[in-house]
């Protein structure tokens, strides 16, 4: 059941998107016509930049500036595990919260609130501008998201479209709602997929374990392939500079399956793409952060995509990817989702190690290696937030004091 305050969010998120519609219906906003109802109207009638958190420690550590503690936030925050989350999913489908901006806001909000974290990530999906190029997917139980018709054929990628990026502005506008929400009290993260995942998912047509049908057509048709790796990357630039538009203080590209990729390959069919897709989204002047899984060996190409972080999962340790980046940008991660299921002595003996590994050094933000699984303890995500706020905070001038952080933090009590 969904609680009294969210549905009081909800009803507030609600009239202000009546609102600002409202305006563009009396002809208030920009003269040009929408391209599709869910372009958002908040970026043709009004501006939300001012609302951004640019001073947050989250958005400087990702600048690799001083902070006086370690920023955090969890990827996939609101999700399954939480109760908040599942009483909303009982009455909608995900592919429905994502596109009703004041349920993406609340979901959003709810999660960022509940944490006590220092971001919150816009609510969406990965695969949304695959509808927009033209293909159509949808999520089957116990198989994810599945593509209806696989591109695989050079007419397939020409058909795609790159001119309808607008008609995802559902997603800009439950940025604008958040933005409006936090004000610069917190900072808000928008997110794309990156080319090379986004690539895969359209090529064999949804998950998959060795990528064949997406490496042949890297190896096979390196033309065909750099041709849809280049629309990939017009239609996302332009999806999450919206985004920022809307409010985002910083973007996170996501390359879940990039791991799948030997460092040759990855430097001959992947690392211009990327690169390019971070260029564009840095003209609109937030952090960039390029995460992977099961990244290692890729993480001194990905360095050269020029991002100013770089996600690190938790198959290497923090210090060793950092190293292997130069410490030339920062780094984001990277406990062991896992680990959420132990005993807080383990989380806690875990997340001190990273803590350590990362030496103090600017540009350090904790997060997971990857997204929070379904069914973890969400007492424990709370707590490992509070933890790592209290014990890496910089102890006062003078005090010689840190914040006590070795016994389990106590449920409920909140930071300022």
């Amino acid at each position: 059941m969904v609680r009294p305050a969210q549905a009081a969010r909800l009803n507030v998120f609600d009239r202000i998107s009546e609102f600002y519609r409202g305006l563009w219906t009396a002809g208030l906003g920009r003269a040009e016509r929408p391209l599709h109802t869910h372009t958002s109207t908040f970026q043709k009638c009004y501006s939300w930049q001012f609302m951004s958190a640019p001073n947050s420690i989250f958005v400087r550590a990702c600048k690799s500036q001083p902070v006086e503690r370690t920023p955090v936030w969890f990827m996939r925050q609101a999700g399954r595990y939480m109760p908040e989350y599942r009483a909303v999913r009982k009455q909608h489908s995900l592919l429905e919260i994502c596109k009703k901006p004041s349920l993406a806001a609340e979901v959003t909000v709810t999660a960022a609130e509940a944490l006590g974290v220092d971001a919150a990530i816009i609510f969406a999906d990965l695969l949304l501008p695959l509808e927009v190029m033209g293909l159509p997917f949808h999520f089957s139980a116990g198989k994810g998201p599945v593509i209806e018709k696989p591109i695989r054929t050079k007419e397939g990628i020409s058909n795609l479209r790159t001119d309808r990026a607008a008609e995802l502005g559902y997603v800009s506008e439950a940025v604008g709602l958040v933005a409006k929400h936090f004000g610069d009290r917190l900072p808000v993260i928008g997110f794309c997929g990156a080319p090379f995942t986004l690539a895969s998912y359209m090529i064999e047509g949804g998950g998959s374990r060795n990528y064949v049908h997406a490496k042949k057509m890297m190896y096979n048709s390196p033309a065909q392939w750099d041709e849809l790796m280049r629309k990939l990357v017009a239609v996302t630039a332009e999806y999450s500079a919206a985004q920022v538009r809307a409010g985002a203080d910083a973007i996170q590209v996501f390359d879940s399956w990039v791991g799948c990729l030997s460092v040759e390959d990855y430097r001959r069919y992947v690392l211009a793409h990327v690169t390019d897709l971070v260029k564009r989204l840095q003209k609109s002047n937030v952090p960039v952060i390029y995460f992977g899984t099961d990244s290692a060996t890729l993480l001194p190409a990905m360095k050269e995509t020029g991002a100013e972080v770089i996600g690190l999962d938790w198959r290497i340790p923090l210090d060793d990817g950092w190293r292997s980046l130069g410490h030339g940008c920062a780094v984001q991660g990277n406990l062991d989702p896992v680990l959420l299921f132990a005993e807080w002595k383990e989380i806690k003996s875990r997340a001190e190690d990273i803590l350590r590994r990362a030496g103090g050094r600017p540009g350090h933000i904790f997060n997971l290696g990857h997204g929070i699984l379904p069914q973890t303890p969400v007492e424990n995500v709370k707590n490992l937030a509070r933890f790592v706020q209290e014990h890496s905070a910089k102890p006062a001038s003078g005090s010689g004091l840190r914040a006590s952080a070795g016994a389990q933090p106590k449920a409920g009590r909140r930071r300022s």
